[in-house]
């Protein structure tokens, strides 16, 4: 780090012109002389990623084989594709798109995706950015400013690109953020509402209860086969045993999902499949509650004793409200599934200890806040909640959800910091609450600077409708006018609904800066491009499993540094040097860190909190050796959380064990909701008529197109590799269809098809399959965004399914992604050849 820092200290001169002196002293120490930091050139190195830890091969410094580092029965092949990661299109030096480099006050932001780079050294990079910063921020204002990254690019401790890039824009003075994410938006919103908690990302009720007491297990919308691939932090490789052990249990397996998948492939004849019409699962549900109401098939006792709001609720199930009784005739006519097999599947579950295992694919479309809500009123009416192995889940099929909890470490990361503070000159004086300054001695954009956000999903809307204002949850949010973008981490040209209006979008700020690995399609929407590590560049530190927390697994530099690659921690140390000086820089880095004082501070502190564990035999060795050791470890689950039932103790006492919510109990009925006044989002669970959908009135379109998750990428991750060879049919993204859709269409199996809509089109590789409901297609979200000409809207050659998806928030509530509620035609494509172009690096120069 100090090496670096001098040699960068040569080359560049700090924009607020603070003084260049370095005299921080190595943190590591005496202990730095044990910790072999050398990057292996021949054998094999240990490290993780989101799929999994990993054992990579090298020879001669080159990556030649990539495997799990665990025995797992069911086979990841995210895991084999190392080498194509470190090596496949990088982004190999610094880069300012031509119009910018030549004058950034007038940047041609139309031309923003279309036109060449222009090759610059590092050094004068970190220079324009800061300038440029500096500029937007002080005459605009902080909330000019917005840095939405997501948290997917590695799952390191220390190189987390999102968590660095909100510390850099904290301590240069605020910025605005993101609230919410693509996964869960709807439910995280609603949920708190709901049962007083996020419970998205809480742990379930551990899987040996589930095998042990449940006798019926649904999984509704989700398909863990290809979800459960990956995890936040890395996998632990628990969790297929789990779904085989669920698999040979003879239990009551059922699939609620109107595409096959992994899932169903993996189970086979031991799951019974339900295909309900895309978007209508809550008029499914509400046929079953309407069903065991009449009939007198519900706990009455938990309804009583745990809920509030039931008797406000059923008015409307039973049609005293408005009109319309919610029989499962009325919810035949509505999701497609015959009204016998609604009452059965209702009697099934209220007769059987059930465990509803959902997914989020059903909260991502119009009205998404109601499945989970009417999920959880139909579970109470089961009255399973909080006994072991009934109730409900929504975590299931992420990140290991239901893995027993271990008793050990849990490391900590670097963090985003605190508000940076700037004297009337713009020079930084110290972090907020550790410095004192008066707002008549701050500069005038940061003493008038605040805290800024909107929903994530809402981003296309906020840049192209300054200073409109829109409900969320209870209160108002107005849009800043966004004139600065720093992305760091994600590819949301991709992860965004409605490409297109996207693109139009971020073409409208001044200036967009990406710190990127590869060359994705967001990449080619900068005007600034940093060349960017992969994490088999750097050293770093992680845990394997978000809920299990069994390993601590070393994260050792596998290969050198690629072409000109840097840091993202490195990047934005540089940055706060130009922008603010050494004061800056100090703070950010606190006191000069390198990446290994870093992974060192985490680690002492997990492995003394440890050590202080009375009785506990402690797994941790001393950094050093544990680091040398190159050797993850684990810990072991205890008897409790093996045992682990969720909401047992809110059952066994709903006073003192009470829930988050106004009343302490599961709101059926929302007051709080009620209050707001919202004619797309009311007090209690109810079915709302989607924008598209398969059963409305004049469709604008023929066919449902789900975009699920594929098991071969995570999200657009690993779209640049060999793998996509398992996948691509005919070139493209496949699109799964019914034969006999495809049989009145003329269209055949591995035929170039096109997607298309209002609001796009794309084109894909046909593959038939039985198992889709007919009228509905299913094409897997995240391919890379391939315009046959990014001057305009036009053809998707590689077949992004959101270049046809909805940007309309789910409700004023929580104004979320509606990904799922989309209608498309498909037609057999005659035109001309257009093989994929976006993974070819783009047109560069050497020179202005």
């Amino acid at each position: 780090m100090q090496k670096s820092r001098r040699k960068f200290l040569k080359g560049i001169s700090a924009v607020a012109g603070a003084p260049l002196a370095f005299n921080a002293t190595n943190l590591l120490g005496a202990d730095e002389k044990q910790i072999n930091s050398a990057v292996l050139k021949n054998g094999e190195i240990n490290t993780a990623a989101h799929w999994g830890m990993l054992k990579v091969g090298v020879k001669d410094g080159k990556v030649i084989s990539s495997k799990p580092y665990l025995d797992i029965k069911i086979k990841n092949p995210m895991q084999d594709y190392t080498g194509d990661l470190v090596n496949n299109i990088r982004v190999k030096h610094a880069y300012v798109r031509k119009s910018y480099l030549a004058d950034p006050d007038n940047p041609k932001p139309e031309l923003r995706g279309t036109e060449e780079f222009v090759k610059v050294k590092y050094e004068d990079a970190i220079k324009l950015v800061a300038k440029e910063l500096k500029k937007t921020k002080t005459t605009k204002g902080v909330n000019s400013v917005y840095a939405g990254s997501y948290g997917w690019e590695s799952p390191g401790k220390v190189h987390n690109a999102r968590v660095l890039l909100h510390r850099f824009m904290n301590m240069t003075g605020g910025f605005t953020n993101s609230l919410g994410d693509y996964s869960t938006g709807a439910a995280q919103v609603i949920l708190p509402h709901v049962v007083g908690s996020i419970e998205v990302y809480e742990q379930q009720t551990a899987w040996p209860v589930v095998l042990e007491n449940s006798k019926v297990v649904v999984w509704w919308g989700a398909n863990p086969l290809a979800t459960l691939r990956i995890s936040w932090t890395s996998n632990d490789g628990d969790t297929p045993k789990y779904l085989e052990d669920l698999k040979n249990s003879g239990k009551e397996i059922y699939i609620i999902d109107p595409s096959t998948s992994a899932t169903t492939e993996f189970f086979g004849d031991k799951a019974k499949r339900i295909k309900p019409i895309p978007n209508t699962d809550v008029a499914m549900m509400l046929g079953m509650a309407n069903h065991l109401f009449k009939t007198n098939q519900y706990d009455k006792n938990f309804i009583e004793n745990y809920t509030v709001g039931f008797d406000k609720f059923t008015p409307y199930l039973i049609g005293k409200s408005d009109g319309v009784d919610k029989t499962p005739e009325w919810a035949e006519k509505i999701c497609g599934i015959e009204a016998k097999v609604i009452k059965e599947l209702a009697e099934k579950f209220y007769k059987n200890r059930t465990m509803l295992m959902a997914g989020w694919a059903m909260q991502r479309q119009h009205h998404g806040e109601q499945p989970h809500w009417m999920l959880v009123t139909l579970a109470s009416m089961l009255g399973q909640i909080g006994l072991p192995g009934g109730g409900f889940g929504f975590s299931y099929h992420y990140s290991g959800g239901g893995n027993p909890t271990c008793k050990g470490a849990v490391l900590g990361g670097i963090d985003a910091g605190t508000q940076g503070l700037y004297n009337k000159n713009n020079e930084f004086i110290g972090l907020k609450g550790k410095v004192e300054a008066k707002d008549s001695d701050l500069a005038p954009w940061i003493a008038n600077s605040g805290a800024n956000s909107f929903p994530v999903a809402r981003i296309s809307d906020a840049l192209l409708n300054p200073g409109k204002t829109i409900d969320f949850n209870g209160r108002k949010i107005t849009y800043p006018d966004i004139d600065f973008i720093y992305w760091a981490g994600g590819n949301p040209i991709c992860h965004q609904q409605q490409v297109n209006k996207n693109v139009k979008a971020w073409r409208k700020p001044r200036t967009v800066v990406v710190n990127s690995i590869y060359w994705t399609p967001t990449a080619r929407m900068a005007d600034v491009v940093f060349p960017i590590t992969t994490e088999y560049e750097r050293n770093d530190i992680t845990m394997a499993g978000d809920y299990s927390n069994k390993w601590v697994a070393p994260m050792k530099q596998v290969v050198e540094k690629q072409n000109d690659a840097v840091d993202d921690y490195k990047v934005f140390s540089d940055l706060c040097l130009a922008y603010g000086g050494e004061k800056l820089y100090d703070a950010y880095t606190d006191g000069g860190k390198s990446d290994i004082d870093w992974i060192k501070k985490f680690y002492d502190a997990a492995y003394n909190s440890v050590k202080a564990i009375p009785d506990f035999n402690n797994p941790l060795k001393e950094f050093s050796e544990f680091w040398n050791d190159n050797k993850p470890v684990s810990f072991e689950p205890t008897p409790e959380s093996e045992a682990y039932v969720r909401y047992a103790d809110f059952r066994e006492d709903p006073i003192l064990e009470s829930l988050g919510t106004p009343s302490g109990l599961i709101e059926i009925y929302s007051e709080t909701i009620e209050k707001m006044h919202y004619n797309d989002c009311g007090p209690h669970p109810k079915w709302y008529e989607p924008v598209e959908w398969l059963g409305m009135k004049d469709k604008p379109a023929e066919f449902a197109m789900t975009s699920p998750h594929s098991e071969y990428r995570l999200h657009s991750q690993l779209s640049q590799t060999g793998l996509r060879d398992k996948y691509a049919v005919a070139g493209h993204e496949p699109i799964y269809m019914n034969s006999e859709d495809a049989k009145k269409k003329g269209i055949k199996d591995g035929d170039v098809v096109r997607v298309f809509n209002k609001r796009g089109e794309a084109l894909a590789g046909a593959v038939l399959d039985d198992g889709i409901l007919p009228g509905v297609v299913r094409l897997k979200e995240g391919a890379w965004y391939d315009p046959s000409d990014p001057s305009k809207p036009s053809l998707c050659r590689n077949g992004l399914a959101n270049v046809m998806t909805l940007d309309i928030p789910t409700s004023k509530l929580a104004q979320a992604n509606i990904a799922h509620t989309c209608l498309v035609n498909v037609e057999k494509y005659n035109g001309k050849n257009l093989e994929v172009n976006v993974f070819n690096e783009p047109k560069t120069l050497d020179k202005l």
